[in-house]
């Protein structure tokens, strides 16, 4: 069995996955499930003037201290952590659990539109932290979490690096094309899942995320943005722990 990493998105933390980690455990991977920088409850440090750039090459640096590659899985943001960090080591497997897109690739919904417009307002300079949007959170990304499970989640949400933010949703204005992940596919086995009632990262701009990486694609019907813990989110685990098994003989 493998070591499985996985990377968290947006205002969140490695508890994201506290549900969707146990599918994989009972199957024998070590998962590892760590705090992108700034995001852990304890680091003073905080996220003011942190890049995706610095996420990626914390991801790539953790991938490359174990003996074997590991398998990367990224959720939301974090997914596009994952993509960059590829470039950086090469893993033994790659899942994006509605990612965001890399650079090049456009939103295809209004509210992709209105959620980078959003992003702008915050001004062309600002390089500090962004509180979470509660009810941002709780109407789009939690949209189909029971009201009793959402509460667990709000509370632990921490301040967002407004950097890294604008670098990832108005990826047309950075001239240094931070989230670029390069030319041609990713030259590794990757797959990318959508919630088919996603509004973060819609099924349209999902499945363009994995034509440009070269990677299979799955929507999941009815569900939304918080794959790896919204009712339904076993099935998810499912699906991937039988693409990674799949994989797995196909490379014997």
């Amino acid at each position: 069995m493998s070591t499985i990493v996985m990377v968290h998105g947006a205002f969140c933390g490695g508890w994201a996955f506290e549900r969707f980690r146990a599918p994989f455990e009972a199957a024998g991977h070590t998962v590892v499930a760590p705090d992108l920088r700034g995001h852990a409850p304890d680091d003073r440090a905080g996220v003011v003037g942190v890049s995706m750039t610095d996420y990626a090459q914390d991801i790539a640096a953790l991938c490359a201290s174990y003996p074997e590659p590991p398998i990367l899985i990224g959720h939301s943001m974090g997914g596009l952590v994952a993509q960059l960090a590829a470039r950086r080591f090469r893993p033994r497997a790659l899942v994006l659990l509605a990612p965001s897109a890399p650079w090049g690739v456009a939103g295809s919904t209004f509210e992709e539109a209105a959620t980078a417009f959003g992003i702008q307002m915050l001004g062309p300079f600002s390089a500090g932290a962004v509180e979470p949007d509660l009810g941002l959170m709780n109407r789009y990304s939690l949209s189909r979490m029971p009201k009793g499970g959402k509460r667990p989640i709000l509370t632990r949400l921490r301040p967002e690096s407004a950097r890294a933010l604008r670098e990832t949703v108005t990826w047309w204005l950075d001239p240094f094309m931070t989230t670029s992940v390069g030319a041609g596919p990713l030259g590794v086995p990757a797959l990318a899942v959508a919630g088919a009632h996603d509004l973060v990262h819609p099924p349209a701009t999902v499945r363009l995320t994995a034509d440009r990486l070269g990677a299979a694609y799955q929507e999941m019907p009815g569900m939304s943005h918080w794959l790896l813990g919204e009712p339904g989110y076993e099935t998810v685990a499912d699906l991937v722990l039988r693409w990674l098994a799949d994989e797995a003989r196909a490379a014997a």
